[in-house]
């Protein structure tokens, strides 16, 4: 994520590791800084959710921490995991603290300036509404009270103000227009007024997809409405200006979407949904 410093005294270096493998002759600052310490340090969160987490055994599991695995046991490195703010990771300036960052990062052409993207994930969001509602389409929320958590893409869709702004995007089709929107701080909130019943302060919500199977597992009377709105790629972030430790871990992805991996992974992690391509 970091703008990477040009190496000081590269001839030193080449000459240095000219008797190493040829992966090591012709690594960049951070491929070379993995292969030499044996180590691919990832940057994840302690309550991610299915992402990334710790269990009771305080030890890092979810999705996230499980293809972060994959890439390192790829490479041929260990796995060092560290906990940084998103703001942080967003910001770019890692100064060599971690290599990759996991967390399913929308990759944004402006935060392409600083950061170098490896899509592995599609975060598709849905029209939820109670199970009495008679909605059987989407154009029938057109006209409803509509709720999202503020700030969101969801929220931003429902008001018809969504820009597609990830590098390959093609245009947002808006499926039903709202009366009104109401934006919720608390999803928790927002699922609980829906709770009460079709049209008692809801018709519909928007939402992601990726935890609706738990929501309705756990006891809401909710169902999705119609497909998806719209999918989004998500992105493991790579630091700056190393070309070969991008292509790395690529490959890495490449090579678990190939051998069907990540696809296991993904239905694993979100019951039983390979969220690992766009359809």
């Amino acid at each position: 994520m970091n703008r990477l410093l040009t190496i000081a005294g590269a001839a030193a270096t080449l000459t240095f590791f000219s008797n190493a493998s040829p992966d090591l002759a012709n690594a960049g600052d951070v491929l070379d800084r993995v292969l030499t310490t044996k180590t691919l340090t990832v940057a994840v969160g302690t309550d991610w959710g299915t992402m990334a987490h710790l269990n009771a055994s305080h030890e890092f599991e979810g999705f996230d921490v499980d293809v972060a695995n994959g890439i390192a046991k790829k490479i041929g490195v260990e796995l060092k995991f560290v906990t940084p703010g998103w703001d942080i990771i967003v910001g770019g300036q890692w100064h060599g603290r971690w290599d990759i960052a996991m967390g399913q990062m929308t990759p944004t052409k402006v935060r392409a300036e600083k950061l170098d993207f490896v899509n592995y994930f599609y975060s598709r969001s849905i029209a939820v509404v109670h199970k009495d509602s008679k909605a059987s389409k989407l154009s029938d929320l057109d006209g409803k009270v509509v709720g999202a958590t503020a700030g969101s893409v969801d929220e931003k869709y429902a008001n018809h103000s969504l820009s597609a702004e990830w590098i390959g995007a093609t245009p947002i089709k808006y499926q039903f227009t709202p009366a009104k929107v109401t934006s919720y701080p608390d999803a928790d909130v927002m699922m609980q007024d829906l709770r009460l019943g079709d049209g008692v302060r809801l018709d519909g919500i928007v939402m992601s997809q990726e935890g609706f199977p738990k929501m309705v597992a756990s006891g809401y009377p909710f169902r999705q409405l119609g497909e998806p709105v719209f999918a989004s790629p998500a992105a493991i972030s790579v630091s700056k200006n190393d070309r070969e430790f991008t292509e790395k871990v690529a490959d890495a992805i490449k090579s678990m979407k190939d051998d069907g991996t990540l696809s296991e992974l993904s239905k694993k992690w979100y019951d039983g949904t390979d969220y690992t391509s766009e359809k």
